[in-house]
């Protein structure tokens, strides 16, 4: 047995045949052409063409697994269309009068330094991303197949004991698959009858392709390294995606063990349907209201299949970043609305916007930041331009009259920050209350408590708010002065330390004695291994994706 140390990005385990997939050929010629007229239409067809597969793509994932899962290929499909990139590569087929295919890789290897060189870890992250959209472009001009089959199948290059084999999952068997890395492109394409489990050399917890894993259910560890063996390929293999551990060629008691968690799992998620209506509640009668986070109208949906009590967390910027221009208040007024609606009686908690750090919108004119997440972002960009801030407020206003609307502020630092917004709302209510328009006079506003100082301040802050909802994303980053965005910081930006902990004990102390409740809607409130933690330190609500809300359920209801 041979036993391999990973980063679990995707719980579950997996256990089956390893398929290795080689890394594809991206070898291009140069050559030079005699008529670069028709290389530039030849370019031009073929990112037609690239972006009708992403649209494809995108409407696929969109289907099975959500509109905000499908954000992505947009991304990726503006990234084609963008007027610099097709200019630099017409540009370089006119000038060198080279070939279609080396004009795309070429410009692709600039783009992509460029962006690795930038001190954003957001922006350093669209290297993959433009490397990946210029793969598929290459592949059209090349004649190539899209790297997925119709039926989902990959048909990639596997190596098969030391040989090449073309398509890993032609016999129809299931595989876990071994990669030197997976585009999200390719990751969203598998078909997850036919693999079991996803095993890189490179990659990250928060890389796309880790979040894509585990919205699909499959099992998903990264960071192999020199570990990769291509020569595993056909050898029994065991994957953690939990703890992060791989056993190529597992011994007896390993494979027993790890065959009897696998059936507990599956067992325990047969049962999760039933409790549905059951009431989120421990066995001493502790009562936790259970929430749903989205970034949509559409994802209301999934909130109500999995009998969320409520959303703790609409992420109201996706309304700015899904636009080239100002959102107007009509427009958001119907997506607060619609939401409102869908969702009856059961509370909705809207955080404004929160543009800025790893989230940038080009019609803002940002300035750049050496570090954005320390910069000019959330609240303070809403605080500065309250005319920006005023046209959410009025329509959240107006929507609250069609349901149980809350308003969440996020990135509060001090009381005051809290009262300079409390005093533009006052502005937008006296507003409409001229316009006689209605809304709910008494609609409840909560802080995000995601900083230090917010958490140092917390008895000051909730004798001015009605509840707090802690995001443990951010407090984790900035308690612990690591980058969430960072790959080679994930050893040391650990979300259980204990002073990360000791911020949030601290957070729901303050809010309790002031008679407010306190929530937690970070990724920590998934964390079923901190949910007794949480219940013993006195937790008044999670917010989880809608997949996360049954899981967790079960778990507050055998406490």
């Amino acid at each position: 047995m041979r036993t391999i140390q990973g980063v679990g990005v995707s719980a579950g385990i997996a256990i089956g045949t390893v398929r290795v997939l080689a890394a594809a050929d991206h070898a291009v010629e140069r050559r030079v052409i005699d008529d670069p007229q028709a290389e530039m239409d030849r370019f031009r067809a073929a990112r037609d063409m690239a972006v009708a597969q992403l649209k494809q793509l995108r409407d696929n994932v969109a289907a099975e697994f959500g509109e905000n899962k499908a954000e992505l290929f947009d991304a990726h499909r503006l990234m084609l269309q963008d007027p610099d990139y097709a200019g630099c590569v017409e540009g370089l087929i006119a000038q060198d009068k080279v070939n279609a295919e080396f004009a795309v890789k070429s410009v692709a290897e600039q783009f992509a330094a460029m962006f690795a060189a930038m001190d954003s870890s957001t922006m350093q992250a669209r290297a993959a991303d433009v490397e990946d959209v210029s793969r598929r472009v290459m592949n059209v001009l090349q004649g190539k197949r899209d790297s997925t089959a119709q039926d989902g199948s990959i048909q990639g290059d596997a190596v098969q004991n030391g040989t090449v084999q073309n398509g890993i999952a032609q016999n129809g068997e299931s595989h876990i698959i071994f990669a030197q890395d997976l585009a999200p492109s390719e990751t969203a394409q598998l078909d997850r009858a036919k693999v079991l489990g996803l095993v890189t050399a490179k990659g990250s917890a928060n890389s796309h392709t880790a979040i894509l894993a585990r919205t699909m259910g499959l099992p998903a560890i990264t960071g192999i390294g020199d570990a990769f063996d291509p020569t595993d390929d056909g050898h029994v293999a065991v994957i953690d995606g939990a703890s992060g551990a791989v056993f190529v060629d597992p011994d007896e008691a390993t494979l027993t063990e790890c065959q009897r968690r696998k059936a507990e799992a599956e067992e325990h998620l047969s049962l999760l349907p039933k409790l549905k209506g059951k009431p989120t509640e421990t066995k001493s009668g502790q009562r936790v209201h259970l929430y749903a986070n989205i970034s949509r109208p559409s994802d209301v949906a999934a909130v109500l299949a999995n009998d969320a009590e409520g959303i703790g967390l609409f992420r109201s910027e996706f309304l700015y970043l899904e636009r080239e221009d100002w959102p107007t208040e009509e427009f958001q007024f119907d997506a607060y609305r619609q939401v409102a609606q869908e969702m009856g009686d059961r509370p909705v908690i809207i955080r404004t916007l929160d543009i800025g750090a790893d989230k940038q919108v080009d019609y803002f004119n940002l300035d750049h930041e050496d570090n954005p997440a320390l910069g000019y972002r959330a609240i303070r960009i809403c605080l500065t331009r309250p005319e920006i801030f005023k046209v959410q407020l009025r329509a959240l206003l107006r929507a609250s009259a069609y349901g149980n609307i809350a308003i969440m502020l996020p990135m509060i630092t001090s009381v005051q920050e809290v009262r300079d917004a409390k005093r533009i709302l006052e502005e937008a209510k006296s507003e409409l209350r001229g316009e006689h328009t209605d809304f709910n006079e008494s609609i409840q506003i909560g802080v995000m408590i995601e900083t230090p100082a917010s958490v140092i301040m917390a008895d000051e802050l909730a004798a001015e708010v009605d509840f707090f909802s802690i995001g443990t994303n951010d407090l984790t980053q900035y308690t612990l002065a690591c980058d969430r965005q960072t790959p080679s910081l994930e050893r040391f930006a650990d979300p259980h330390s204990p002073a990360v902990l000791r911020m949030i004990q601290m957070t729901i102390e303050a809010a309790h004695r002031h008679g407010i409740w306190c929530g937690i809607c970070g990724e920590l409130g998934a964390d079923l291994s901190l949910t007794d933690t949480f219940l013993c330190l006195g937790i008044d609500e999670l917010s989880v994706s809608p997949t996360s809300v049954l899981p967790l359920r079960n778990v507050i209801r055998n406490h």
